[in-house]
């Protein structure tokens, strides 16, 4: 007796976004130096290309409450830094937008790289494969 063939959870989930309707999902990286950049890169994508958009969102580098306390600080950058491979997970491709690659989106794109997303640099020179 043959069994089915069971699906990859990454399967299953482009079956749903297939079943779903879902557009095109790209998840933009970068060095939150670039917030401004990512914004336009976000409303290009967004509006030409009828993209869903997935940013980083939070800006650690500026003084807010919710991560005065530098032991809640590192907390939460570890849990932001999670949310964000979870989009990358849900992307369809990645875009690394500025002309500088910190650590953080370094790490975010070997994990790119791991899960087979197309990635595509707004500065292609920092491309930490090409370098």
């Amino acid at each position: 007796m043959s069994y089915p063939k069971l699906s990859s959870p990454e399967e299953k989930l482009a079956e749903a976004k297939t079943g779903l309707n879902i557009n095109d999902i790209v998840v933009l990286c970068g060095s939150m130096r670039f917030a401004a950049e990512m914004a336009e890169v976000a409303v290009h994508e967004s509006v030409l290309r009828h993209s869903l958009v997935l940013k980083p969102d939070v800006n650690m580098k500026r003084e807010h409450p919710l991560w005065a306390d530098p032991v809640a600080a590192e907390a939460l950058k570890v849990r932001l830094d999670d949310q964000h491979k979870q989009k990358i997970r849900l992307a369809d491709r990645v875009i690394v937008v500025g002309d500088y690659i910190g650590d953080s989106t370094r790490s975010e794109i070997a994990y790119a790289r791991r899960l087979g997303k197309p990635i595509t640099f707004t500065h292609p020179a920092v491309d930490p494969d090409t370098v």
